[in-house]
């Protein structure tokens, strides 16, 4: 009987267990959570009911262990519809979350990691790809004009490729750069991007305050742009084709003597030679221009010219440009691939300029482990360019555009070229139809850009990832003029040379992320790391004069008969970094994040190689809440704020060193070479640093309808990099040294408006305003004044304590000496019809102590405004950009106004003074031998404001039953029109313009390449 009962008990619980470990059997899960157009990281998975949960990695991809096989899964991600789904026993459930157009909270690329932009404490901004691809340009930085508040791009060329200059919250340094730090997929210091192609990029994030940047440490002063590259795809095979065609024309003419003009000029000038230069006069040295015109090449027999040349018509074209882009994705949950090509061809509207570019792309992601992913991609480039508009100051195609004579033919009837030089008494200069024949400027560059990655799975929200990266540059620049081009390379019978320069760059660093969140109310995200980086460049040139054919060019240099000396540079730096960063949120609210950065470089002094850069930053969700959380207008209102410190090591290297220097000299018939100290050393040298603070405030309103995000920050730079003057009794002229400081203050505003969204019709806007103040506080213990270049008649540009970088130096123009004015006019040894200077400094001489900051460069204020409209399957988009408070100094005046017996001329020399025509600004007509006034004064500086009417874009995408019916996955078409319309009073081609290198040369231009006006239709693609 005890044996029977004892039975059915053990039966009876076995059975329970039985029933007991079916009811809670756990299982683990995994998949990948993604959205239309990839995987979505840092979303939320959790039991519902419970709080077991977890987040979605970098991929997408997740894990969660203890889930119990009847359980329910809920799917989350701020900006995203929550979706529930059952486990009903399935270890394996893959997600696509559908976006929350109310709710919108996209995941944003920071240094070192992602974040979602609810949950930033820093100023950052960013452009998705969709923005970047409506402008069709085939370089980045254009693309990113006008997109994100803060960030200031020049397009300061028309020249295939462009010349771009882009500065972040102004300008922090005075010979250390100015420029942004760029990081392509982890590889830091990438830049500049002109080589990438826009359609490979996926989004551009920028960094802008200190918070953001201080995880980049010592090249961080200047602001950060990562760009994210596009990568495979996990859901099957996909093929991509992008294409454009665009044709651009010259969008304004500059307005130039023509024929008659120019005799016209050349008679009164004539004529008042008697006034100008009376001595010469009566010597008999001026000859009667109409004796010239017996010249039958010229002139008909009654001495009307023969020709009537419109230069710009001559030596521009309608440019014709075309684009492809062509990719292969693919892929599964473990494994995705890329594969993008390129191929573009970019004409210039001045002849003989183009671009032409050969790109691919390879990525792969993969899943080898469970515990590990590894990435890696390579991108190779081959860009290859003929630039016209080098050697500025010379005279170049572009500035004999406007100098060469309109009575002179591109080629006479037997076939000779027309020059300057065929009339007697001009500067010479060839024609610029011959120039742009003759004189080739060939850039060959080559890239490869590549990265690998491995990331490991250490425990439950600790991962390690490693990473190698490189950038390789390869740069051939071969230069020819012709051995009969006058005044440039006819005297010595053709010079060519070659120039290569190899730059070679790798960074390998490693670094811990930690995630954790503990009761709901806490989330934690811990960085830690340490990396290398090393860049070495090395160039060389060799060079011949005096060829007896043009054949050869630069191909076979001994050709030459006058080999040229050949030079080499060789350098070399490298650091050394650890970096940490902590971001804390408590209860979805208050938000702190404390970033720190140690870096160490071979370009400083022994003891001062090293320095510390930390930040520290504060968000609060006001939103969330209580007494907000319901609110119906108010959606979204974060406070923020942030501090820190940032460096800049962008100088030559070896400048804390003594450097030597080579020299050759003819001892005894030889050619005898030496070696000297060229340099002194400053083993004190340090980092430049620069402290900012910034304060943002975000509104939502209306479900976020409407979106306003401003932002105010002070920038102070301190020990900063000079290239100080020293006595030069010391036998050195200057030394590199840490003295004085500046400071850049500011705001932004950015607003985003759906202000019509109905199931045909949507009309949203986008508008951003930036305005940025810079005065430099100190220059060094006497706080002189210091005159960077360009150098051009005089020094152009100036720095001075409390005063901004970027500010013209001259004199002041007040118009012309009117003949009641001839006894004033004469103590300063002037005539009437001569230009009157003013003597600021009352000692009754015009001279270089009456100089005065005549404008500046830089704008006060600059933004843009979007519109974009959409019908059914239509989309319009209005792109306007503005500019104000820059001024441009017009170099260009001083040989096309004020030498009007020289070469051909502005027609505003028609303006000049005659007893009838006192008040203007132009002196008398005469020729060059009766003398001039020529110098950097207030007449070439013009107010650079302008409203731009920057692109203008209609699309149409095909349905989905037309693309069912030819199995495509998207087909769109457009056509757009770029610079459509500019308001300015500057008289120049366009005022976003410079025509030199240097750091603070913004606006200031000789003979700058003219923008077109491009009309584009363009094709996008996919199945």
């Amino acid at each position: 009987m005890k044996t029977s009962l004892m039975r059915r008990l053990l039966l009876f619980t076995a059975f329970f267990c039985a029933v007991g470990a079916q009811v809670y059997a756990q299982i683990t899960v995994s998949g990948t959570v993604s959205d239309a157009t990839g995987p979505l990281p840092g979303a939320n998975i959790v039991v519902k009911g419970t709080t077991n949960g977890t987040q979605s990695d970098f991929d997408g991809n997740y894990t969660l262990d203890g889930v119990p096989e009847d359980a329910v899964l809920v799917f989350s991600y701020i900006g995203y519809r929550e979706q529930e789904i059952d486990v009903s026993g399935e270890t394996t459930l893959n997600v696509t979350l559908e976006e929350d157009t109310q709710a919108l909270d996209e995941v944003v690329v920071v240094g070192y990691g992602t974040q979602r932009r609810s949950d930033l404490t820093g100023a950052v901004s960013t452009v998705s790809s969709e923005s970047l691809q409506e402008a069709p340009v085939t370089n980045p930085e254009q693309a990113l004009a006008g997109r994100a508040a803060g960030v200031n791009v020049s397009t300061n060329s028309g020249r295939p490729g462009g010349n771009t200059n882009v500065r972040i919250r102004g300008n922090n340094s005075i010979n250390a750069s100015n420029g942004p730090l760029y990081v392509v997929d982890g590889v830091i210091g990438a830049g500049p991007i002109n080589y990438l192609n826009p359609n490979d990029i996926e989004s551009m994030e920028v960094l802008k305050d200190a918070s953001a940047t201080a995880i980049y440490g010592a090249r961080g002063a200047n602001g950060v742009i990562i760009i994210t590259t596009k990568r495979g795809s996990k859901e099957g095979g996909r093929v991509s084709y992008d294409t454009f065609l665009s044709i651009g024309e010259l969008s304004k003419r500059l307005d130039v003597l023509n024929a008659q003009e120019f005799l016209q000029v050349e008679m009164n000038a004539y004529n008042n030679a008697s006034i100008y230069d009376p001595d010469e006069w009566a010597n008999g040295i001026y000859v009667n221009p109409m004796e010239y015109r017996e010249n039958r090449r010229l002139f008909d027999a009654e001495g009307n010219p023969l020709y009537d040349t419109d230069w710009q018509k001559e030596a521009m074209r309608t440019a014709i440009t075309q684009n492809h882009n062509l990719s292969f994705t693919g892929g599964n949950d473990d494994t995705s691939y890329g594969i993008f090509l390129n191929y573009a061809d970019q004409e210039g509207i001045v002849k003989q300029s183009y671009l032409k570019r050969y790109s691919g792309r390879f990525v792969i992601d993969s899943q080898v482990k469970e515990w590990m992913k590894v990435s890696g991609g390579i991108t190779f480039n081959h860009i290859e360019e003929n630039r016209v508009d080098g050697s500025v100051g010379g005279l170049t195609p572009l500035r004999m555009i406007v100098e060469t004579l309109p009575i002179i033919p591109v080629k006479y009837e037997d076939g000779s070229w027309g020059g300057n030089g065929d009339y007697p008494n001009m500067e010479g200069g060839e024609n610029p139809v011959n120039l742009l024949e003759n004189r080739k400027d060939i850039f060959k560059t080559q890239s490869v850009l590549g990265d690998v990655s491995a990331t490991i799975d250490l425990a439950e929200g600790l991962e390690l990832k490693t990473s190698l990266g490189m950038n390789i540059q390869n740069i051939q620049e071969s230069f020819y003029s012709g051995k009969d081009l006058r005044q440039l390379s006819a005297d010595y019978n053709g010079e060519a040379w070659v120039e290569n320069t190899r730059t070679n760059y790798w960074q390998f660093e490693n670094y811990l992320t930690y995630t954790k969140e503990f009761n709901e109310d806490h989330r934690l995200t811990a960085l830690a790391g340490l990396g290398w980086q090393q860049y070495d460049f090395f160039r060389s040139r060799a060079g011949s004069r005096g060829f007896n054919d043009d054949f050869y060019m630069w191909n076979n240099l001994e050709a030459g008969s006058n080999p040229l000396t050949p030079t080499s540079l060789n350098e070399k730096w490298a650091m050394n970094s650890y970096f940490a960063r902590v971001n804390y949120s408590l209860m979805n609210k208050y938000l702190f994040t404390v970033t720190g950065r140690l870096d160490g470089s071979s370009k400083f002094g022994a003891d001062k190689k090293r320095a510390f850069f930390p930040s520290a930053a504060f968000a609060w969700k006001v939103s969330e809440e209580d007494f907000l959380r319901d609110s119906h207008g108010l959606s979204t209102l974060k406070l923020r704020t942030s501090y820190g410190e940032t460096g800049n090591s962008e100088i030559g290297v070896y400048q804390s060193l003594a450097n030597m220097a080579a020299n050759t000299a003819i001892l005894g018939g030889d050619r005898a070479s030496g070696t000297g100290i060229g340099s002194l050393a400053n083993p004190d040298l340090k980092w430049e640093k620069t402290a900012q603070f910034d304060a943002g405030v975000e509104f939502g309103f209306f479900d976020n309808r409407i979106r306003l995000e401003t932002d105010f920050y002070y920038k102070k730079t301190t020990d900063m990099l000079l290239d100080a003057p020293i006595p030069t009794s010391s036998g050195y002229s200057s030394i590199y040294t840490n003295v004085g400081s500046m400071e850049n203050k500011g705001f932004e505003i950015s607003l985003n408006t759906t202000n019509i969204d109905t199931e045909d019709f949507t009309w949203t806007t986008s508008f951003n305003l930036s305005v940025n103040k810079n005065e430099i506080l100190a220059l060094g213990e006497a706080d002189d004044d210091i005159f960077p270049n360009p150098w051009f008649l005089s020094n152009t540009n100036i720095l001075r304590v409390g005063e901004s970088v970027g500010s013209f130096y001259g004199l002041k123009r007040l118009g012309t000496w009117g003949a009641d004015e001839a006894s004033e006019a004469a103590s300063y040894g002037a005539l009437p019809g001569d230009i009157k200077h003013a003597d600021t400094n009352g000692d009754g001489q015009i001279n270089d102590a009456d100089r005065v900051i005549i404008g500046n460069g830089f704008a006060e204020g600059f933004g843009a405004l979007f519109n974009t409209f959409r019908y059914k399957n239509f989309d319009l988009t209005l792109d306007l950009q503005f500019m104000y408070g820059n001024d441009i100094l017009n170099l260009s005046k001083h040989s096309g106004e004020d030498r009007t017996g020289q070469a051909n001329s502005y027609a505003t020399v028609l303006n000049g003074w005659t007893p009838d025509n006192q008040n203007t600004m132009i002196a008398a007509n005469r020729p060059v031998r009766a003398g001039y006034t020529s110098t950097v004064d207030s007449r070439m500086v013009e107010d650079g404001s302008f409203i731009r009417g920057r692109n203008l874009i209609l699309g149409y995408n095909f349905p989905s039953e037309v693309l069912d019916k030819l199995r495509l996955g998207n087909l769109r078409v457009y056509a757009s029109l770029q610079n459509f319309f500019i308001i300015t009073d500057y008289s120049g081609y366009d005022p976003e313009v410079t025509t030199y290198g240097d750091a603070f040369a913004q606006g200031i231009t000789f003979f700058d390449y003219p923008k077109p006006r491009t009309y584009t239709i363009g094709l996008n693609v996919s199945f």
